[in-house]
């Protein structure tokens, strides 16, 4: 099969985490229940040769109606849960106190979580002898048996760094990106060095840089758990994100989102899940890579749909650990 037919098909599915354009809503009959019937046009089936006689050809007809105004419903399903979740008071007033759920944290997740925001707020900063260090400590965990080149050098290209000054990419990410990337090498060695040298699968002519990478996904992890939140006290609707969750759409910016809420699980039983949801994310971003076959300008649609895939499995229930996590298992066989 062509890749051109490849990834359009994907794109017609939620794969990529992109939404359906955005359609009217259906006329509601007189009964107020909207009925297939409603939306099928049996002179225009009839035209093109699917009489009343052939059922065949009509069941398939009323299956591709169904499932495209299923799509239209659920996509306006998502945007309405966006527009309320943005306004909390709204929201507040439409739900019944039974769908709000909160919980508080426990000393121990309170620390941990205060220790990681922390964390957040140190920027990399090139003139720090730590960070300097930091730096130099990961180019031998990627390259053991090189020189670490000078603090400037055009060799740090090679792991996937922008310009030859790697302290100009730290914009966003923060010092926490670099930290991940060492977590990276240090407990998944394997895993590293196989996603620093794109040892796995058949891949493009234009890669993505691993270093830039990281950074991206360090910020996006902060991004989709809402880790910049001054919220002490974690809060879920659970009948607005349920929706989401069973029709696979995704709200980007949900502020108190089901993902939140159990990575602060999370920190109970693991004061690293942090970085270790890192390196799970990271490990996902190039299955995703290599599934869709994507090229260096794809990197933004594979990294959103990377969140999604991991928003999903921190969704499932009896999730205490990131170890539990069904992604986990692409981690773990090659570390």
């Amino acid at each position: 099969m062509a890749l051109k037919t490849i990834r359009r098909k994907l794109h017609s599915g939620d794969a990529d985490g992109r939404r359906s354009e955005d359609l009217d809503p259906p006329k509601p009959s007189s009964n107020c229940e909207a009925r297939l019937e409603d939306y099928i046009d049996f002179g225009y089936y009839k035209a093109t040769g699917c009489s009343d006689r052939n059922k065949d050809c009509l069941d398939n007809k009323r299956k591709e109606v169904n499932i495209h105004w299923t799509c239209v419903l659920s996509n306006l399903s998502t945007q309405w849960s966006h527009r309320l979740a943005n306004t909390g008071s709204v929201l507040g007033r439409l739900l019944p106190a039974s769908s709000v759920t909160t919980f508080d944290l426990s000393p121990l997740q309170e620390e941990r979580l205060r220790s990681l925001k922390r964390r957040l707020h140190v920027q990399f900063d090139a003139s720090c002898l730590d960070h300097q260090n930091a730096l130099k400590h990961l180019w031998q965990l990627a390259y053991p048996n090189s020189e670490t080149p000078p603090l400037k050098s055009d060799s740090w290209k090679e792991m996937g760094w922008q310009s030859c000054d790697p302290s100009t990419d730290f914009r966003s990410g923060g010092y926490i990106s670099l930290e991940n990337l060492i977590f990276l090498g240090k407990h998944y060695p394997n895993a590293f060095q196989i996603l620093l040298h794109k040892r796995e699968g058949e891949r493009a002519t234009w890669e993505y840089p691993f270093a830039v990478a990281g950074l991206n996904i360090s910020f996006m992890l902060i991004k989709m758990l809402d880790l910049e939140s001054g919220n002490s006290k974690p809060t879920i609707r659970m009948e607005a994100q349920s929706i989401l969750v069973l029709k696979g759409y995704f709200v980007p910016e949900l502020p108190s989102s089901k993902a939140r809420v159990r990575f602060l699980q999370l920190l109970e039983f693991d004061a690293e899940a942090f970085d270790h949801l890192y390196c799970l994310a990271f490990r996902m971003l190039d299955a995703q890579w290599l599934a869709r076959r994507a090229s260096y300008m794809e990197f933004n649609e594979v990294l959103k749909s990377t969140r999604i895939q991991l928003e999903r499995e921190l969704a499932l229930e009896d999730i205490t650990r990131v170890k539990d996590l069904p992604a986990y298992n692409m981690l773990a066989s090659i570390s």
